[in-house]
This record gives structure tokens, C-alpha cells and sequence, in this order.
């Protein structure tokens, strides 16, 4: 039995995704999650605005990963809850990572980057897996932004080390 929403994607000409661009793109939605999540912690506790901003950023980030996921007719596994992931590698990584920059703020600088380098890295096999112009697209864009919170936390890193 066919969902409606495989029934309207056959009308559209779509090219079914793969099981992998599937995983991939429902696992990338949850790893935007856990920054948003973890960004929204450590501005909660540290007031500084980086966290803010780029949780914001995020935020759009999955926003972005949201409307391809409504257009395959996938069901999104993210949780609206904040700190709640369905996938265990990421529920775990929030836990480690949440509790490492409560240590201080260098530390939650320090987490950041460790988020966006992972990012960066699973966004780059995202694309390198597959030949749709559309994913190819957001995350290239999702690329893009995660190369810039890596580069804004590097900064806040170095600052944070000045005598």
C-alpha cells in the first residue's frame, strides 16, 4: 500500500531517493538538531551571543533539511523536544558534549567546533553519495554555514587563549 505521499511524488517525476540518501538525510536533520540543542545550552548558560546566533542558524539548517524530507514524503524522526534524539550516536553526543562545555566557556567554545568539523565532515559525504541537484544543494548551503561556525568559534577559541 502506497502512502499519498508516494502517490503525489510519482506525479511529480521525482527521483526516489536511496535508502542511504534517506539515512543520510534524517540523520543530518537530527546532527543540525543536536547543535541547535547544544548551542541553545551553552547560550543558557554562558549568555554568550555566538551561541545564540549560530543556534539560530541551526535552526534554519533544519529548517532547510525539514522541507526536503516533506518533499520526498519521508517521516521525520526529529523530536520537537529540546536535548531528546531518537538516534542513539547523536543522543549520546549531546549528553558528552553538553556536559563538557558546562566546564567553562573555553570548553563550550571548544564544543562548538567540535560540532561543525563533524558537520563539516558529514556533509561532505552527504554529497559526495549523491547526484541529486536538490540535496547536493542544502547541503552545500548547510556546508557553507558550517564552515562559517567553525571559523566564528576558531576566533572565540583564540580570543579566549590571549594573555
Amino acid at each position: 500500500e502506497e502512502s499519498a505521499a508516494q502517490l503525489l511524488r510519482k506525479g511529480t517525476g521525482l527521483v526516489p531517493l536511496t535508502e542511504a540518501e534517506q539515512a543520510t538525510m534524517l540523520y543530518v536533520r537530527e546532527e543540525e538538531k543536536l547543535a541547535r540543542d547544544v548551542y541553545i545550552a551553552m547560550y543558557d548558560l554562558w549568555q554568550a551571543p555566538v551561541f545564540s546566533n549560530i543556534a539560530l542558524s541551526e535552526q534554519r539548517h533544519m529548517d532547510a533539511i525539514k522541507k526536503l524530507i516533506d518533499k520526498y514524503g519521508l517521516e521525520d524522526s526529529a523530536s520537537s523536544e529540546i536535548g531528546v534524539f531518537n538516534n542513539e550516536k547523536i543522543r549520546d553526543l549531546y549528553t558528552a558534549l553538553k556536559a563538557k562545555g558546562q566546564q567553562s566557556l573555553l570548553d563550550a567554545y571548544e564544543v562548538g567546533k567540535i560540532i561543525e568539523i563533524m558537520d563539516i565532515e558529514d556533509l561532505e559525504a552527504a554529497m559526495a553519495e549523491t547526484e541529486k541537484v536538490d540535496l547536493d544543494t542544502v547541503y552545500g548551503n548547510l556546508l557553507s554555514g558550517s564552515e562559517n561556525h567553525l571559523t566564528a568559534f576558531t576566533l572565540h577559541i583564540e580570543i579566549a587563549n590571549q594573555p
